[in-house]
């Protein structure tokens, strides 16, 4: 294709085919060039079309900045009027740029407002790209648009893209049925095509043992859960086993029994839930981040209980239980060994390799900060912490970085003055951060999404590693394996689904 500054790889060019002739869910792993299909179909839509429009689809600003920015380094100068359409576009100057853009790149919310608004409709758009859209499901302006794009618009095609669609059937063929998708095309990094392109991927699942004295604190914490969940069963509104996700739904179901009637039954689960809820949250910090944290979420309960701000946080700040776990945590003299390892790991990289570039990912800014201070410590190490923009306080420290201060830090990250980013999940999805020697997961995460896209990070131009830290004995075990056996189903189901179309493809050509 002429108009392309980059020569496609044999998959991709592979996947543009399918992509031209029907409305096409594309999973392929980070890195390996979503972007380039993308272009490929909208100049070809474009050529087809060329008095109507291509709309590119992103969920955050950054991510939609960096597709504009890729289509103008892949297409001519001026071969298409292209605009990008973001929050801080007006949305009367939108209405105005829609009449003449003939590319238009924007955030789902951006495009979904000024539809109900009537500000203009899809009706001359000849391709939608929905990149990330794994989201497209229930709620979220992804499902309304590609509804409104596929009522109005008089030559359809949809392009979705992503790393990994979800590991449920259900939610895959949800995602399918709101883009109406009639061809799947999935590669992974085993994929015969895509094999070649890829640099070999190093694993290792690291364990470490949780410390006698964290076992003890844990016990009389799991006590009181135990308790509580008792509570609960006794007044009949838990059956069978619980886990903190059952409680959640039990409480959104209660609160909203208690909006329509209120009892003393309902408050009194209410509060049993919560306190519940918290301890779990106690414990989850125990078992797989620091103790620091765990220790600040206990002064943080026992804050609560001082303000009075429930007579359930009021009551277990009484708890002997919950105040020796407190006095426990305090005296022990140690931390969690996990810190210790990812010490050790960084700086044996960075022994081997100087220039090396490290993402270690950790679920909570507390922990994140943590493992920032102990890893500039070691000489050679720049670390850094990438967060939302969440504003977020810790003491007297205060996180928290504006999409501006992300940028910058990605830009100091690629040029090694910063050489280990220590990231929540802002990391994991859409940002253009450069390929990384080594991916560190500080706890396994139970979800097949979060863990592809965190792997993604690296060993895609280059040879790199990942590493996955597990507390025996913790939940760390359970997640670990839960996003193992997702990953598993998910390209199972995907894989289904991919000869599902390709075999109703089959038997209509039959016909024909």
């Amino acid at each position: 294709m002429k108009e392309i500054n980059l020569n496609p790889r044999s998959y991709q060019r592979a996947i543009f085919q399918t992509c031209v002739k029907k409305n096409c869910l594309v999973v392929l792993p980070t890195g390996t060039g979503k972007t380039l299909i993308a272009a490929m179909v909208a100049v070809e839509r474009f050529k087809k079309f060329p008095i109507e429009k291509v709309l590119i689809l992103a969920p955050t600003r950054p991510l939609i900045e960096q597709h504009f920015e890729s289509f103008k380094k892949l297409l001519p100068d001026n071969w298409a009027d292209m605009q990008l359409f973001t929050g801080k576009t007006p949305s009367s100057r939108r209405k105005k740029i829609w009449q003449s853009a003939e590319f238009v790149f924007s955030t789902p919310q951006c495009i979904a407002n000024d539809l109900r608004k009537g500000f203009y409709n899809l009706e001359d758009v000849c391709l939608l790209v929905i990149d990330e859209c794994h989201r497209c499901t229930k709620n979220y302006a992804y499902s309304y648009i590609s509804g409104e794009y596929r009522k109005s618009a008089r030559h359809q095609r949809i392009v979705g893209l992503t790393a990994s669609p979800g590991s449920d059937k259900e939610k895959i063929q949800e995602v399918c049925n709101n883009l109406g998708i009639e061809a799947v095309e999935v590669r992974t990094r085993r994929s015969p095509d895509v094999l070649p392109y890829l640099k070999e991927l190093e694993f290792e699942k690291i364990e470490v043992s949780f410390p006698l004295e964290f076992i003890e604190i844990r016990a009389l914490l799991e006590e009181i859960v135990k308790e509580k969940i008792q509570e609960l069963r006794n007044g009949n509104f838990l059956k069978g086993p619980a886990n903190k996700v059952l409680l959640l739904k039990l409480q959104s179901r209660l609160f909203e029994e208690l909006r329509r009637t209120r009892d003393g039954r309902r408050m009194r689960a209410v509060s049993a839930c919560a306190v519940a809820l918290k301890i779990l949250h106690a414990i989850e910090l125990l078992e797989t981040q620091t103790l620091s944290s765990f220790v600040a979420y206990l002064r943080e309960i026992f804050q609560q209980a001082s303000e009075k701000k429930s007579r359930g946080v009021q009551k277990l700040a009484r708890d002997k239980r919950f105040s020796k776990a407190y006095t426990l945590a305090l005296s022990c003299g140690i931390e969690h060994p996990k810190l210790g390892k990812i010490c050790e790991l960084v700086r044996k990289r960075f022994d081997e390799k100087k220039d090396s570039r490290v993402i270690v990912f950790a679920q909570f800014r507390e922990t994140v900060r943590k493992i920032a201070r102990l890893l500039n410590k070691i000489e050679g190490v720049s670390a850094e912490i990438f967060v939302g923009q969440a504003i977020k306080q810790h003491g007297d420290e205060v996180t928290g970085l504006k999409q501006k201060e992300q940028k910058e830090l990605i830009e100091k990250f690629r040029e090694g003055t910063v050489n280990v980013l220590v990231a929540t999940s802002i990391a994991e999805e859409g940002l253009d951060i450069p390929e990384v020697s080594e991916v560190i997961f500080y706890e396994p995460v139970p979800s097949a999404i979060r863990k592809i896209q965190r792997a993604g990070r690296t060993a895609r131009l280059f040879p790199g590693s990942l590493k996955i830290l597990v507390t025996k004995n913790t939940r760390d075990q359970a997640y670990h394996y839960s996003a193992y056996r997702k990953e598993k189903r998910m390209l199972r189901n995907i894989h289904r689904l991919e000869e599902g179309f390709k075999e109703k493809d089959k038997q209509e050509r039959l016909f024909e």
